[in-house]
C-alpha cells in the first residue's frame, strides 16, 4: 500500500460517509493497477452519494479499458441519471465523449 493510500484509507476510517475519500481511494487502486479494488471503491464512493458523477465515469472508463463496453455503457447510463440530479454539465460532457469512444453496441 503506497503512502498516500494509506493516509487516505485513515481519514477514510475516520469519516465513512465522505465520498471524496472513498473516491480517492479508488483512483489510488486504479493508479496502481489494482482494478477489482478501485471497482470496489468506486462502488462505496456512489453508495455515498450517488450523484458523485466522476465516479460512474471512472467506473466506466475501467470497465471499457478492461474489454467490458456493455457494462461500461450501462455505467455510464446512470451516470448521466446522475449528471441530471447533480445539474454537472462537465461531467455529462465527459461522460458523452466516453461513450463515443467506447463505440456503438
Amino acid at each position: 500500500m503506497s503512502e498516500r493510500l494509506g493516509q487516505l484509507v485513515k481519514l477514510y476510517e475516520a469519516d465513512t460517509n465522505d465520498p471524496f475519500l472513498a473516491y480517492g481511494i479508488a483512483l489510488e487502486y486504479a493508479k496502481a493497477s489494482q482494478f477489482d479494488d478501485a471497482m470496489v471503491w468506486l462502488d462505496k464512493t456512489i453508495e455515498i452519494d450517488q450523484d458523485y458523477c466522476y465516479a460512474y465515469y471512472q467506473k466506466a472508463r475501467i470497465l471499457g479499458d478492461l474489454g467490458d463496453t456493455a457494462s461500461a455503457r450501462q455505467v455510464l447510463d446512470r451516470g448521466m441519471q446522475a449528471t441530471q440530479r447533480a445539474g454537472d454539465e462537465h461531467a455529462r460532457s465527459e461522460m458523452t465523449d466516453l461513450l463515443e469512444l467506447l463505440g456503438s453496441p
